[in-house]
């Protein structure tokens, strides 16, 4: 339902009709329907097995020779089937859902300008324009502080150059214009021939003018079209593809980082001039060849071979520092689709692995309703959940390889299913209290000996 809600507060009051608004819902629900049933299974165990519990069913059921494992031998299959179903959700239904609501939020996000633009970077979904500013404020945040605009409007090129300290935007819901308003900026235009004559648009004259106020208006009728709200702009990300396409497009990507690797590999080769360090045999040998390379050469000759190294491996250095950035992204985007692959697989598990920590629980505490297994359903799981992320954000920084990033929080959690089956099918409470207070009492009586005898 929070999901629901915080997907409704984006859509809501921009002009878009109810089918598609219920259509953004419906896909959104699908998404999350792969996360809602696991807690679902753990919350329904807790509950069904503590009610039995609870009435002294359990007991019964004990008394007539049937055993815990028996009795939940048809939940377990149950649950095997859940956890099926889920694995279905996963491979087709999620990855099909999120393209669909990723690209619907984006083409419903762009029918308000002022809301689809991001600050700090260049925006190029406004037709013709590329809008850039450091920062968007006020209420309805429209407002814009450091605009720089390229007008490509007269489709030759970057002529055109607008920057201002203060912008504001004006736009009504489902109009198909956009009024920019500019306050203290700076306009530039760099006229072309129009019969594009060779050297002669640099003999064309420049405009440039300096205004407290500017505005203009900007066609966005594409953005507001009802059609467009269906088109798919996006379909490449590692969340909306199946098992299938993830293991047919891993091996492409991971071709491309290697090429990536290879280039800059070589690019590093050439310019330290590897190639020239390696034995190379010469009929002229020069006598009494000092065994440090430097020593070979006077002093002027020194300094020029040293000035030379210090400037290529500064350039090299400074190269490295220049890709790091790059490189970085690049293995993470190879590393969503290889975690992205696995967790799949093992968030399928997910239903079998709470129900083995739900079922035992119930019967060992006790406790039916919404109370107490409300409480432990959603503490068992965000503990599962959280980890889950955890880790999988750590093998997207390859701190940790992919499979492990998947597959760990399952095994954090297994020892706990194994501890609890146990201690229910034995009949033992979840914790005995009263060996850990026999212990402190025991600590206790033995200190109070000890100091009655060193007293008398």
């Amino acid at each position: 339902m929070q999901a629901l809600w915080l997907a409704f507060s984006d859509i809501a009051g921009k002009g878009i009709g109810l089918d598609f608004i219920l259509k953004f819902i419906y896909y959104t629900a699908l998404m999350v329907s792969p996360q809602a049933l696991p807690i679902a299974v753990l919350l329904s165990a807790i509950m069904a097995l503590g009610n039995l519990s609870e009435s002294y069913e359990f007991a019964a059921v004990k008394s007539a020779g049937i055993s815990f494992q028996r009795v939940i031998r048809p939940l377990i299959v149950f649950t095997l089937l859940l956890s099926g179903l889920n694995f279905f959700f996963l491979n087709n239904v999620f990855p099909y859902a999120t393209l669909k609501q990723k690209n619907l939020a984006y083409n419903i996000k762009t029918k308000e300008p002022s809301l689809a633009l991001v600050p700090g970077m260049f925006n190029t979904e406004i037709p013709n324009y590329q809008i850039k500013f450091d920062e968007k404020y006020g209420e309805d945040k429209n407002l814009l502080k450091n605009v720089l605009i390229y007008d490509l409007s007269s489709r030759k090129g970057n002529q055109k150059v607008i920057t201002a300290e203060r912008g504001k935007i004006v736009s009504e819901t489902g109009s198909k214009y956009m009024t920019l308003i500019l306050y203290n900026g700076y306009y530039y235009e760099n006229h072309k021939s129009r019969r594009g004559r060779v050297g002669r648009n640099d003999n064309m004259p420049a405009s440039q003018a300096k205004f407290k106020e500017y505005t203009f208006n900007i066609d966005i009728s594409s953005l507001t079209d009802e059609s467009e709200l269906e088109k798919i702009r996006s379909k490449s990300s590692s969340i909306m593809l199946s098992l299938g396409q993830l293991k047919d497009t891993i091996p492409q990507v991971k071709e491309k980082f290697d090429q990536f690797l290879e280039i800059r590999s070589r690019s590093l080769y050439r310019s330290v001039n590897a190639e020239k360090l390696h034995a190379v045999n010469d009929s002229i040998k020069t006598p009494n060849l000092q065994p440090n390379i430097i020593d070979n050469f006077n002093s002027s000759e020194k300094v020029q071979v040293l000035t030379n190294a210090i400037s290529k491996a500064g350039r090299a250095a400074s190269a490295s520092k220049t890709n790091t950035k790059t490189f970085k992204i690049k293995r993470k985007f190879l590393n969503l689709y290889d975690v992205e692959f696995y967790n799949r697989i093992a968030f399928s598990f997910a239903c079998l692995i709470l129900f083995f920590i739900g079922a035992p629980l119930g019967s060992i505490i006790r406790k039916g309703g919404f109370g107490i297994s409300m409480i432990m359903a959603i503490t068992i799981y965000v503990i599962y959940f959280f980890s889950n992320t955890l880790f999988k954000n750590l093998a997207e920084e390859s701190s940790i390889s992919a499979i492990l990033g998947a597959w760990l929080s399952a095994f954090i959690m297994i020892p706990f299913c194994i501890l609890f089956t146990r201690r229910a099918i034995k009949g033992m409470g979840l914790f005995n209290i009263d060996v850990l207070l026999q212990s402190f009492t025991s600590i206790f009586k033995r200190s109070k000996k000890n100091a009655d005898e060193v007293s008398s």
